[in-house]
């Protein structure tokens, strides 16, 4: 039977080291603040924004909001990115997306100044993943997985790493950040032929598909590592990951659950990145 690697043991770890960065800072006199900036009332932002929340007060780590209606302007959106671009009280910036099809989302995210970015949503974030330089912040959930794979002492130097979808959000971040731990690393998605036999030969598989348990014990070798980011609702309503863990979990060495994996990390790393940003500029 497979180890579960918990979140709620990562996080915990985590919340502790950015307490006492959180200390740290406010014996300089600064506090960590969090702008969030939410437009219409999408129930899983909401959701998001309520965890966001709770979790900064939890850490000691302000939260702002800006709400903004559904049917809001690209200049009214445009101006508030630039009211927070410019106030130095502000150090890490979440905006929701997608955003409501009328407004150009690709040049609305590249308005926000990537040293506020706290979940990779500009262009100089995402070129900070790839070439390795410290710009901006990489998504959070790609980071939890790694966050994960740090805390229970799973290294990836030498090892084949499998990572199933190519996103940017997850797949391709996850990849790079990989290959930063010096895993060997192959992305597989739709197209990859007789992805089975490829995903078999990993010592590391993330698996962020988005599809409910499309990887199976089919897929799966003995003494493998499962990183699962799938967050689906099966047929019975029930929350359930991209990997079907009733087969999974008797083949392979260790796996994250859904849910008490991934997702209950990346709140964490979020408030972890607007800390972060706080002690980059006052450094």
């Amino acid at each position: 039977m497979a180890k579960r690697l918990l979140g709620k043991e990562v996080t915990a770890a985590l919340n502790e080291r950015i307490k006492a960065d959180v200390a740290a800072l406010e014996e300089k006199g600064v506090k960590p603040t969090l702008c969030i900036i939410r437009v219409g009332e999408n129930e899983s932002d909401i959701s998001y924004e309520r965890g966001a929340t709770k979790r900064c007060e939890t850490l000691g780590v302000a939260c702002e909001k800006i709400l903004l209606p559904a049917d809001v302007s690209q200049d009214e959106l445009l101006a508030a990115i630039d009211k927070v671009n410019k106030d130095d009280k502000v150090h890490g910036v979440l905006l929701f997306r997608p955003l409501p099809k009328h407004l150009d989302q690709s040049v609305i995210e590249n308005a926000l100044d990537p040293a506020k970015d706290v979940d990779c949503m500009t262009d100089g974030s995402m070129s900070g993943v790839f070439t390795g330089k410290n710009v901006g912040f990489p998504p959070c959930t790609p980071q939890a997985c790694m966050e994960i794979l740090d805390h229970y002492g799973i290294d990836c130097t030498g090892k084949k790493a499998v990572v199933v979808g190519r996103s940017l959000v997850v797949g391709k971040p996850a990849a790079m950040m990989l290959i930063k731990k010096n895993a060997t690393v192959t992305i597989c998605h739709t197209r990859t032929v007789d992805m089975p036999s490829v995903v078999r030969e990993a010592d590391i598989v993330i698996v962020a598909a988005g599809r409910a348990g499309v990887i199976d014990d089919t897929y799966l070798s003995a003494g493998q590592t499962v990183i699962d980011v799938g967050i689906n609702v099966n047929a019975e309503g029930k929350l359930c990951g991209d990997v079907d863990f009733e087969k999974a979990e008797p083949v392979v060495d260790a796996i994250t659950p859904v849910p008490g994996g991934v997702g209950s990390v990346t709140t964490s790393v979020l408030v972890g990145h607007v800390v972060e940003a706080a002690k980059r500029k006052f450094a």
